[in-house]
Formats: structure tokens, C-alpha cells, sequence
């Protein structure tokens, strides 16, 4: 049967859109334990809640400049760049209504938070210490979290601090004990150190023996000058 050419067509713009919004976890390492950066939110909706640093997409704005405006704005943290995770559009996921969060993370060394942290409304939260306040984050921040946890122990497999959390040069030791609060379990010491020693600069130096015995100092090889 056709339709009469005179009949009204389904057009999109007829069709209900969500809103767009930007969630960005920033992950570092704290206390042997990865940790996320929550702040305090200020607006009436969830108002005093712990959340993910978020913001909705303004008018011809870009993400990425959505992201950077938020992370100042209400973590006081500029000169990132946070890479996009993924979009979380389930359609329940936000009790305001159709939400869809294009998901971003960013890795943080601790020492690069002290003046967001100076902050009453910002704080960090351990991902595996404080599993009751993670999973009771509003707009379904918890998954963005467990997402961006996921991503980051990837990427710590494959390589040394790609990170950047430890200052160079360090230990092996160093190295290690930070994959392993990364990864949340203790790794094989020998195993460990044949995979990554390639994939790293020794500096020539050794370390000072404050904690333990002098060891060689090294440096991530994509980052040596």
C-alpha cells in the first residue's frame, strides 16, 4: 500500500533527543590504592551528593571543551587532557531524564591534585576501600568509575607507568609496588621485572638506600631525553 504524497513524513527532528553530558573520572594512586576524584555538587539535583566531576554539553560547544570547563570549574584542575572512554546511554540512567554521557578519564599523578583537594567540595575515593560510597554515586557514575578502572589496569599491563604517577628516575621496586596497587594484587617480582626492564632507560645512577639496599635507577623509555 503506498503512501499518499500529500501525507505528513516522520521527520527526526519530530523524535524525543537526550541531553548530551561529559562524566570525567581522574584516576591517581593514593595510599596504595587507586583512587577517584569526586566533587561535592553544588546544584539543586542531587544537591551535596559525591559525583564524578560533570557538566551538559552548552550550545556549539565541543566535548573536549566541555570537559576542560568542568574539570575548572568545579575541580579547580586545568592543563589536562582527558581521553574519551566511552558513551554510557542506558536510558535509566539518570532520574532528570534521558541523559547520554560521553565518558572521559584522565590520569593524574597525586601531587597534581594538592590545590583541587584544597577544597572542601573535592575529595578523593578509593575504588576497591570505600566500595559502598563508589557504588552509590548518582547518574550511574559507578560504571563510568569501573570503566575507567578497567582501562587503566589495561594499559598498566602492557606498559611501565604510561601514567606517569611516579616521578623519574625510580626503582624497580618502586615501579613494581605501583602496578601492583594499580592492579590489586601482588605480582611475581622476576616475572615482572624481565617484561618491563625493556621497555625502560636505565639512568647509570643507583638510589640513595633510604629504603633498603641501593638499586639502579631507571627511567620510562618513551619518556628518556
Amino acid at each position: 500500500m503506498k503512501t499518499p504524497q500529500n501525507a505528513p513524513r516522520a521527520s527526526l527532528l519530530n523524535y524525543p533527543r537526550p541531553s548530551v553530558a561529559v562524566d570525567t573520572a581522574v584516576l591517581t594512586v593514593a595510599e596504595g590504592s587507586v583512587c577517584v576524584l569526586l566533587v561535592r555538587r553544588a546544584e539543586d539535583h542531587q544537591h551535596g551528593k559525591w559525583a564524578l566531576p560533570g557538566t551538559f554539553l552548552r550550545e556549539r560547544e565541543t566535548l573536549a571543551d566541555a570537559v576542560l570547563r568542568c574539570l575548572r570549574e568545579k575541580a579547580g584542575i586545568s592543563g589536562r587532557v582527558p581521553r574519551q572512554l566511552q558513551v554510557f546511554d542506558e536510558p535509566g540512567r539518570d532520574d532528570r531524564g534521558w541523559v547520554l554521557s560521553v565518558a572521559h578519564v584522565d590520569v593524574v599523578p597525586l601531587a597534581g591534585l594538592e590545590e583541587a583537594m584544597k577544597s572542601d567540595g573535592v575529595r578523593l575515593a578509593s575504588v576497591t576501600g570505600e566500595p559502598e560510597l563508589i557504588a552509590g554515586l548518582p547518574y550511574g557514575h559507578a560504571d563510568i568509575v569501573a570503566k575507567a578502572v578497567e582501562w587503566l589496569r589495561a594499559a598498566y599491563v602492557e606498559a611501565p607507568d604510561p601514567g606517569a604517577l611516579l616521578d623519574e628516575p625510580f626503582t624497580l621496586k618502586d615501579l613494581r609496588e605501583l602496578h601492583e596497587a594499580v592492579a590489586g594484587q601482588t605480582l611475581m617480582r622476576d616475572t615482572f621485572r624481565r617484561f618491563m626492564e625493556p621497555k625502560l632507560v636505565a639512568t647509570g645512577q643507583m638510589s640513595d638506600g633510604t629504603r633498603g639496599r641501593p638499586s639502579r635507577l631507571w627511567m620510562r623509555a618513551g619518556r628518556a631525553e
